[in-house]
């Protein structure tokens, strides 16, 4: 007989917990490791092309140091930072790394406006066009990204699976910001080959006759 009402209460528990939302919450959360699993492998697949980068310019510009030193940096940061997509703290790191790796990327292709041979080199051409194409997937990965997460924040805040979340710690994820969302994908506006403008020399007055 025991054994028969603790069958029925778990019974009436996983019923319980199906129509509260807990399946669904799980389902949700799944998606969302998905997606940031997306977004992972697209940022590595831009910081996997950063060291061809720098090699094909260096090739040709080696004295650009500055500009290739920054994006090296840039990319051992990236690579250095352990994020936590569900700490919002560890999220934001991450946002201002990958934000700071697409800066360097994006002066470091402006380089190359100073050098034909380089801008001509099949090898640079092919970099452009992959970056190019990871640039865009970023995108996409990101977008889906949030959009997994707003879903997922939405229906645990919901009455009740609200309750069920609260029961089972599950709490609402941090996200990307709309602010880093637009920085990220703003190319840089660096110039390498004006001069400073000189200053204009000022019209003198003639002096004024004497009276005579």
């Amino acid at each position: 007989m025991r054994r028969i009402l603790m069958a029925l209460t778990l019974l009436m528990l996983t019923f319980m917990l199906s129509g509260c939302g807990y399946n669904t919450i799980q389902q949700k959360d799944e998606a969302v490791k998905a997606a940031w699993s997306q977004v992972l492998n697209v940022y590595k697949r831009r910081a996997d092309l950063v060291p061809n980068l720098v090699a094909t310019v260096k090739g040709y510009a080696a004295h650009e140091a500055q500009v290739l030193t920054q994006v090296t940096e840039a990319r051992a940061r990236v690579g250095s930072i352990n994020v936590n997509a569900d700490d919002p703290a560890s999220l934001q790191q991450f946002q201002d790394a990958q934000a700071g790796l697409q800066s360097a990327i994006g002066r470091l292709l402006l380089v190359s406006e100073n050098y034909p041979q380089l801008k001509a080199d099949q090898n640079f051409l092919q970099l452009q066009a992959q970056l190019e194409g990871t640039e865009n997937r970023i995108t996409v990965e990101r977008q889906r990204y949030i959009g997994a997460v707003q879903d997922y924040n939405t229906y645990i805040r919901s009455f009740p699976q609200n309750l069920v979340a609260m029961m089972f710690g599950y709490k609402v994820k941090p996200n990307f910001t709309v602010e880093n969302e637009a920085q990220i994908q703003e190319a840089p506006q660096v110039d390498f080959g004006q001069p400073a403008p000189q200053p204009q020399p000022q019209p003198t007055t003639p002096p004024a006759p004497a009276n005579g």
